[in-house]
């Protein structure tokens, strides 16, 4: 019998500017309000530590009062909740051990793959290169990687494992730009998504020309007006791109 073809799902596909709320970290409605309504193309549900099935419904019923797309990002089991519009399963490349690469994975499918909505699931190969970031600290990633182990590591994704989302994640810092630029223009499949540092509309529109999508997360707890302002510069950035003089 001939084998079905399966492709990736592309629900992420048009993001340019998406906000990361952390179901463990508290957010007052009229912040949630705010961001809902910025404009923003999507909200991305997921954290690194404190992540429950509790916390991820309810920041996700509230999410849903507004019409704007919603995924989550399934970095433990416990927040495995219905009714996102797509999931994002996490895989650290540059750590040293199996359990944040394929482990943790592996085994959360052999209790919940039957019941995985595959048609909504898509990969997401993550780049840690901020050391003092949670996710670095967690993982143990080995973060000092060189420009040419990066765009190694991003080669190993796209083209070797064909992963449809390659993740640079900075969080804490800004990153180094000029490198995120050479690892999208290296990609032959691969969205890219940078994450770390945004803060403000001139670092939002770097990022928006460096990386497919910007994601901007600790500055909406931080500085809320902040936050917000970084979504018209990453889509003016766009904008400008995009002309055709």
């Amino acid at each position: 019998m001939e084998e079905r073809m399966i492709s990736f799902p592309s629900f992420y596909a048009e993001w340019r500017h998406v906000f990361k709320l952390d179901p463990d970290r508290p957010i007052a409605d009229e912040a949630l309000e705010r961001v809902c309504l910025s404009g923003t193309d999507a909200i991305l549900v997921g954290g690194s530590s404190g992540v429950t099935y509790d916390n991820t419904v309810e920041l996700l019923s509230r999410i849903r009062r507004y019409e704007l797309p919603c995924a989550c990002e399934l970095t433990d089991p416990a927040g495995a909740v219905p009714g996102f519009d797509g999931y994002l399963v996490p895989m650290v490349l540059n750590t040293p051990h199996r359990e944040w690469l394929i482990g943790r994975q592996a085994e959360a499918l052999a209790d919940y793959g039957r019941l995985m909505p595959w048609e909504s699931v898509a990969g997401e190969a993550y780049i840690v290169l901020n050391g003092e970031a949670t996710v670095a600290r967690l993982t143990e990633a080995e973060a000092d990687l060189t420009p040419a182990q990066t765009v190694a590591y991003a080669q190993l994704a796209d083209r070797l494992w064909r992963v449809p989302v390659l993740y640079l994640e900075y969080s804490g810092t800004f990153g180094d730009m000029a490198l995120v630029r050479k690892v999208r223009d290296g990609l032959s499949q691969a969205r890219l998504f940078y994450g770390g540092g945004v803060r403000t509309p001139e670092q939002a529109r770097e990022a928006a020309a460096a990386a497919h999508t910007v994601i901007v997360g600790n500055v909406v707890y931080d500085d809320l007006p902040a936050a917000l302002a970084t979504v018209p510069a990453v889509k003016n950035s766009v904008k400008e791109q995009d002309h055709v003089f």
